[in-house]
């Protein structure tokens, strides 16, 4: 196999918490040497003090040992060589001064004008390395946002109108489980990242790359067209079903859920063998989709009530018997641990960076398979600073005394 795609790009990592990491944790699958830099005084990136950890004993709720790593930082960490520097410390510039003229790429995912606070914004890295990508994950973007212009996943949907896409009218708003804010920016954040340095092998130019939590979640409502739903006055939450797409949506069987999605003639016919009545495609509430979209709560009555007294997976094997689209829902659990995401990478195992494979537990892949090279994660997250000496030593090429004044004076 070929070297990984970015195999000889050096990432500067800024990041913490969940949107910058996932960010650069793509970059470092994707092969990029990814240096994760983290503040000696407060114990590094926050994600280490997530609950829950493991250890040598496996899984536990609460830290037992100063070795036991947050599952949070498992995940987010991995093929990310580590380091400390307190950048508030004024001699802290000079040193990541060093690292841009190394890099290609640097992110960060602090509040608007944080950068500008520090000195280490775009301008200043591009005077030193004019190569350098800066890309900048913020909740609101680099022009600030409302009120305190900070913003969590949670706030971000919230604003973005995703809430009041989901449930059921007149019900109160839904927050997504998964953190959907918190990993779409960072999608797009590497996607422009990508661009930008393609541009600058191009050009011998980097540039700032700036993308909002905000504006990448609403982007993709923007998608569907519910503006549209809205002023026709048609409903946007529709609950468990979506009667402009009859047959569609999530039914309960005797023994679980199934999602089904019948939305063509053909799908609807198969539904409809499926069901035993053929001769419902013949029926004019049921025979076009039109008529189907305005009959939708009998038709999804009808689906339910025949799925009420049958087991989840008869069900399934009379749709796909019938060519129909269906499947069970899932508990995340057994989900991550499909044999197909599995095979594929798409999922893989995590692992302790000590203690190896202590807990039962599974995280993100690079969710991308290439024809002739790899992409993965298969190193696991480093301890707080534990590349010190290879990178400031190795790569940077200072001596052990510069490291020992370093670290005695506070800066790494």
């Amino acid at each position: 196999m070929a070297e990984r795609p970015l195999a000889g790009r050096t990432v500067i990592d800024l990041t913490t918490a969940l949107a910058g990491p996932y960010a650069t944790l793509l970059l470092g699958g994707l092969g990029a040497r990814v240096i994760k830099v983290e503040n000696p005084l407060t114990g590094g990136d926050s994600s280490r003090n997530n609950s829950p950890y493991v250890g040598a004993d496996g899984l536990t709720p609460t830290r037992h040992a100063p070795g036991d790593m947050s599952v949070s930082m498992l995940l987010r960490g991995r093929n990310k060589r580590g380091v400390t520097l307190n950048l508030k410390h004024p001699k802290a510039r000079d040193v990541l001064g060093d690292m841009v003229r190394e890099a290609d790429i640097m992110v960060d995912n602090y509040s608007a004008g944080v950068t500008a606070r520090l000195g280490i914004g775009h301008d200043w890295a591009g005077a030193i390395n004019p190569r350098i990508v800066c890309t900048s994950i913020s909740g609101f973007g680099a022009q600030g946002g409302p009120g305190s212009g900070k913003a969590m996943d949670t706030i971000v949907q919230a604003l973005s109108g995703v809430m009041m896409t989901a449930g059921a009218p007149g019900e109160p708003p839904v927050r997504f489980g998964l953190p959907v804010g918190d990993l779409l920016a960072p999608l797009y954040a590497v996607i422009g990242t990508l661009a930008a340095v393609l541009q600058a092998d191009a050009t011998g130019r980097g540039q700032h790359v700036d993308v909002s939590m905000l504006g990448a979640l609403t982007s993709l409502v923007a998608c569907e067209p519910f503006d549209a739903y809205e002023q026709l006055g048609l409903p946007l939450r529709t609950g468990a079903t979506v009667p402009r797409l009859a047959p569609f949506g999530t039914f309960p069987a005797a023994d679980g859920w199934f999602a089904l999605c019948g939305p063509t003639d053909a799908f609807a016919h198969g539904v409809f063998a499926a069901l035993g009545r053929d001769d419902l495609a013949a029926d004019p509430r049921y025979a076009t989709r039109d008529a189907r979209v305005a009959h939708a709560g009998e038709l999804h009555d009808l689906i339910a009530a025949w799925a009420a007294g049958l087991p989840l997976a008869e069900v399934i094997d009379r749709f796909e018997r019938n060519g129909v689209p269906a499947a069970p829902v899932r508990e995340p659990i057994s989900a991550v641990r499909d044999p197909l995401v599995l095979a594929r990478g798409e999922v893989v195992p995590l692992e302790h960076p000590v203690h190896g494979r202590t807990a039962d537990l599974y995280g993100t892949g690079v969710p991308i398979r290439f024809s002739g090279t790899e992409a993965t994660l298969d190193e696991p997250a480093p301890g707080l600073g534990e590349h010190n000496a290879e990178i400031y030593g190795g790569l940077l090429g200072y001596s052990d005394d510069e490291l020992k004044a370093l670290a005695d004076d506070g800066v790494i």
